[in-house]
């Protein structure tokens, strides 16, 4: 495959995720949590780039849009530990710890929580979560995003 073909083929891939995200919640009714809004964010970086990098040869947009794509499947991994239970997400969008609150303090947090919590699994398919596969597809494009760098025009 050609470099630009590489590219066009990264751009396709973040677009079907972002498009797979956005069937989901409008078309699904799964509103994303915190974490999974910022998975999106990346992917929509990678195709700005992707489109640049279609008219101007070289190594830097390819390496910045395998960058892109790192840091939503980084961000998908740190959501399926929080899905999972390894760890604890933001405490904005998950349970947290409740120990030593008083009643006030107490209802204060759970009135303020979001309704979409990090911590619960909304979807999944094959034991992967929607974070999860978004983890494991974006590490194939910055897989893409890789080959597209080392590749001549």
């Amino acid at each position: 495959m050609t470099r630009n073909s590489l590219i066009k083929l990264a751009i396709f891939g973040s677009a079907a995720l972002l498009g797979g995200a956005f069937a989901f919640q409008y078309l699904g009714g799964l509103a994303p949590c915190k974490l999974c809004i910022w998975q999106r964010w990346p992917h929509g970086v990678a195709i700005v780039i992707g489109v640049v990098a279609l008219a101007f040869p070289g190594r830097l947009l390819p390496f910045l849009g395998m960058s892109a794509a790192l840091t939503s499947a980084g961000i998908g991994v740190y959501h399926t530990g929080v899905e999972q239970l390894w760890w604890q997400g933001p405490t904005t969008c998950s349970a947290g710890d409740i120990t030593g609150l008083s009643v006030e303090e107490l209802m204060d947090q759970i009135l303020a929580a979001p309704v979409v919590r990090c911590d619960e699994i909304a979807w999944q398919m094959w034991g992967l979560s929607m974070a999860s596969w978004n983890a494991v597809l974006s590490f194939a494009l910055a897989l893409i995003w890789l080959m597209a760098m080392t590749k001549r025009i």
